[in-house]
């Protein structure tokens, strides 16, 4: 596998990494063994670079994720996010933000036994906290990292003018974000400051929660605990409505012999040398198929055909 760089931060990493939280989180959680097989597979597949977060289980993915990468210590890399409140229940978005700074740093200790390594590699912020200055929180991670036990820092969901102020008190290594073909908001403002500062963007949901592999359609069911249950972008209506998204996908990959979801992930990879995806997976079929996606060349007329594309259909839903 290719790697990239994340900005100017020095972190190289896979070309894809992996995003794990729906390993224990979510739908319905995995068997335990079979995903710690699977985390294997995907080293072996030469993926080093793994997303989890404190939030996810509560704490169970981060103690997933620990004990099936304890073995490949120094040769991959491991990104966990700090900043919800614990309810009685555990962390839910749901409880509310928590990135004052005292927390940040019990967050970063009790992550550290979790993940079983001696240096969180990337430390993201989950999401800004309104009730703390994020030059506060960029502090907290400074002093983390002066301490050693983290080595980069991230934010997550930011707008422009907090990613500038978190930079210049600590330089952020990492901004990860929504990003895909169907949703570029952040096109505007947030990925030219990204590559003004040097740094990397990580976008999850890549593959649109699932829908841009058109595997997805009106007659598709989830779970309650299914985040996408209560997704406007997944009522039937939307799926079917959106559709012709899939159509698009399925057009340039019938001349590449590659899936909607190839496609769609090799348009992000061709958006910014710093752009690292993590998709989600599974299932060892879906990864592979993934991973292909770096193998994929989008020439100039084929990004432009889907720009004019998507610049003529209106994605119905909110994406929350």
């Amino acid at each position: 596998m290719q790697t990239r760089k994340l900005g100017k931060s020095g972190m190289e990493v896979s070309a894809l990494g992996l995003g794990c939280m729906r390993m224990s989180f979510g739908d319905t959680p995995a068997d335990k063994q079979e995903m710690i097989s699977f985390l294997h597979a995907a080293v072996d597949r030469g993926i080093t670079f793994f997303d989890t977060a404190e939030v996810y289980g509560p704490f169970t993915n981060e103690e997933l994720v620990g004990e099936a990468l304890e073995p490949f210590k120094g040769k991959v890399m491991i990104g966990t996010k700090f900043g919800w409140k614990h309810g009685e229940k555990g962390p839910h978005p749901s409880v509310g933000p928590d990135s004052r700074p005292e927390q940040i740093k019990r967050v970063a200790e009790a992550s550290l036994k979790r993940l079983r390594v001696d240096s969180i590699d990337l430390f993201y912020q989950h999401r800004p906290d309104p009730n703390v200055a994020i030059e506060d929180v960029a502090g907290a991670v400074k002093d983390l990292i002066q301490a050693g036990k983290v080595k980069h820092f991230g934010l997550s969901e930011s707008n422009a003018d907090q990613i500038r102020r978190a930079h210049a008190v600590q330089p952020v290594s990492a901004l990860q974000s929504e990003y895909s073909i169907w949703w570029r908001n952040i096109e505007a403002e947030i990925l030219p400051t990204c590559e003004e500062l040097g740094i990397g963007l990580v976008p999850y949901s890549p593959l649109g929660r699932g829908y841009l592999t058109g595997k997805v359609d009106e007659n598709t069911t989830f779970v309650s605990t299914d985040i996408r249950a209560r997704n406007p972008r997944f009522t039937p209506e939307a799926i079917k409505a959106n559709r012709v998204v899939i159509e698009l996908l399925e057009k340039i990959g019938a001349r590449k012999g590659a899936t909607p979801a190839q496609i769609a992930l090799a348009w992000l990879l061709a958006q910014k040398s710093w752009i690292v995806p993590i998709p989600g997976s599974r299932k060892l079929e879906r990864l592979d198929e993934n991973l292909e996606a770096e193998k994929i060349e989008l020439t100039a007329g084929d990004l432009n055909e889907i720009k004019t594309a998507m610049s003529k259909i209106t994605v119905v839903g909110d994406r929350y």
